[in-house]
C-alpha cells in the first residue's frame, strides 16, 4: 500500500507523504473526494466551521473549527478529547462536510462538537509518531496477560491517543466477559488509561485489513462504513449453493458483497412465475429445482424419476402449463417445451481486441518470396530471366549496372568471373546457352 518516494529504510512501503505516520497506514484507505472544492461561496457567505477528521483506521469524527484557523485536506490537526487531546488529519472540510453530517449523523448538534486546538506542531508529530511504534508491542504484551487470566477474548488493535495519555483495546469476543481484573493488570504495566470497547469480526477485519477472494483489497477497510446484515436469503435469491467456504469473507461472516447485486436479481425474478407451484403432465408431475436468471430457464425434475435428469422450460413455457392445469388439461411431457438457447461462444483468440498470434506469418512468406527472386551467387544472370525464359540480354539491358567481363580477365573493369563457373555454363543444355551475338550488340565471351 506504500509508495515508493516514502519509504523507510531497506525500501519497506510505510504508508504516504507521512511515512508511515498517516493515520489509516494505508495510501488511499477511506480517502474522500472534495468534489466541492471548486465551488466558490457567495460574498458574505462564511466557510462552513464543521470539518471530519480521521484517525486511526477508519475511526473519524467531526470537530469544531472555533479559531477560523485555515484548512485543507490532509493537514495534521490538534483536537479536543476528555482527558487530554488527541492528534489526526483533515479528511473533509467546507461544505462537503456539512453534507457528510446529513448523511452519517443526522442528530449531530454542532454546538455540542468538541473544538480544533491548533495545526499540530513539529513536537505533536513526534509524540504521535512514537504513540504509533508503540501500539504493536504493547498489543502484544496484552495479549498475553488476557491469556495468563484465561478470559476468552481475542485483543485484535490498540490504538493510543495523541498525548499518550490513554490507549483503547478492541477485542472481539463470543460472550460478556468480567476483564477488570485485566484492567489492572494493564495500567499497572502499561501507566496509561486503558478503555477496553468490543467491536465485531466485520469491524475487526475492516480495522485489521487484508486481501479477499476476488483479489482486491476489502471493502470494508477501503470505502465501506456502513455494515448491513447479510442473510442466506441473499445467496439463495442469487442461485447461489450454500457453501459457507466460499460465501463467507475474512471476518467469518457471510460476504457484504452478496448484498451488492440483490436488488437486481430481485426485480429479475419478478418476471418469473411462482417456483413453488408444480408443474402436471400425462407423464407426472414436476417440481422446480433452480433457475438461470440470466438466460431465462428454469430447471424442473419429474417427482421419482431421475433418468429423465433436469428439463429446461421457459418461463413463458411454464405459465402455459400452469394455465393449462388450471383448466384442468395436462401436456403429454414437458420435453415439448423445451426451447434451446443459442448462447455465443467468446473468441478465446481476441478476449480483449489484441492481435493475432500469427499476424506475422503473412509478412514472413512474403519477405522469402522476395528472397527467392534475388540473384543467386556466383550467377550473373537474373533468376526470372531464366525461370521465364527472357533473353538474358534484355535483362541485362534493363539492369545496366550488371556488367560482364568481355575477356574474363579478373583485372578488367566489371564483374569478374570464376573459370570454374564458365565451365559449368558451357556444359549445360543448348536451350540455356548464351544467345548469339547477332541478337544483342555485345560479344559473348569465349
Amino acid at each position: 500500500m506504500g509508495c515508493s518516494n516514502c519509504s523507510s529504510d531497506g525500501g519497506t512501503p510505510r504508508g504516504c507523504k507521512n511515512n508511515g505516520n498517516c493515520s489509516s497506514g494505508g495510501c488511499n484507505k477511506l480517502e474522500v473526494f472534495d468534489w466541492l472544492s471548486n465551488i466558490m461561496l457567495p460574498s458574505g457567505q462564511t466557510p462552513y466551521d464543521i470539518v471530519e477528521v480521521r484517525f486511526k483506521n477508519s475511526r473519524k469524527g467531526f470537530y469544531r473549527n472555533a479559531k477560523g484557523i485555515g484548512l485543507s485536506v490532509g493537514d495534521v490537526v490538534v483536537v479536543e478529547t476528555s482527558p487530554g487531546y488527541d492528534v489526526g488529519v483533515v479528511s473533509v472540510s467546507g461544505e462537503l462536510a456539512r453534507i457528510q453530517i446529513k448523511k452519517k449523523a443526522p442528530g449531530f448538534k454542532p454546538i455540542e462538537a468538541k473544538k480544533i486546538i491548533r495545526v499540530a506542531t513539529q513536537e505533536d508529530v513526534d509524540k504521535w509518531i512514537q504513540a504509533r511504534s508503540l501500539e504493536k508491542e504493547v498489543m502484544y504484551q496484552s495479549r498475553t496477560l488476557a491469556v495468563n487470566l484465561n478470559l476468552e477474548m481475542k485483543i485484535s488493535d490498540v490504538e493510543y491517543q495523541g498525548d499518550l495519555s490513554k490507549a483503547t483495546f478492541f477485542y472481539t469476543a463470543e460472550g460478556r466477559v468480567d476483564f477488570r481484573q485485566l484492567i489492572k493488570d494493564m495500567a499497572d504495566k502499561f501507566r496509561i488509561r486503558i478503555e477496553m470497547r468490543q467491536i465485531g469480526s466485520r469491524q475487526e477485519a475492516s480495522r485489521l485489513g487484508g486481501i479477499g477472494s476476488c483479489g482486491r483489497e476489502l471493502c470494508c477497510s477501503t470505502w465501506l462504513t456502513d455494515f448491513r446484515s447479510v442473510s442466506t436469503s441473499a445467496a439463495r435469491y442469487q442461485q447461489l449453493s450454500l457453501n459457507p467456504q466460499k460465501l463467507a469473507g475474512q471476518c467469518g461472516k457471510l460476504k457484504c458483497c452478496l448484498n451488492y447485486e440483490l436488488d437486481m436479481y430481485l426485480d429479475a425474478i419478478k418476471s418469473f412465475p411462482k417456483a413453488e407451484t408444480k408443474l402436471h403432465t400425462e407423464k407426472g408431475s414436476a417440481y422446480h429445482i433452480k433457475t438461470d436468471v440470466f438466460r431465462k430457464q428454469m430447471w424442473y425434475a419429474y417427482e421419482g424419476d431421475s433418468a429423465s435428469g433436469l428439463i429446461p422450460v421457459n418461463p413463458d413455457r411454464v405459465r402455459e402449463i400452469m394455465k393449462m392445469n388450471l383448466d384442468g388439461k395436462k401436456p403429454r411431457e414437458l420435453n415439448e417445451y423445451v426451447v434451446e438457447v443459442k448462447i455465443k461462444e467468446p473468441d478465446y483468440e481476441n478476449v480483449v481486441g489484441q492481435d493475432s498470434l500469427n499476424r506475422f506469418e503473412h509478412a514472413f512468406k512474403k519477405n522469402n518470396n522476395n528472397n527467392r527472386k534475388k540473384k543467386k551467387p556466383g550467377n550473373n544472370r537474373p533468376v526470372d530471366a531464366v525461370k521465364s525464359g527472357e533473353n538474358p540480354q534484355q535483362a541485362k539491358a534493363a539492369n545496366p549496372n550488371q556488367s560482364q567481363n568481355p575477356q574474363g580477365n579478373p583485372g578488367a573493369k566489371g564483374t569478374s568471373e570464376n573459370p570454374n563457373n564458365q565451365q559449368q555454363r558451357n556444359n549445360r543444355p543448348n536451350n540455356r546457352r548464351r544467345p548469339n551475338q547477332n541478337n544483342s550488340g555485345n560479344e559473348s565471351p569465349q
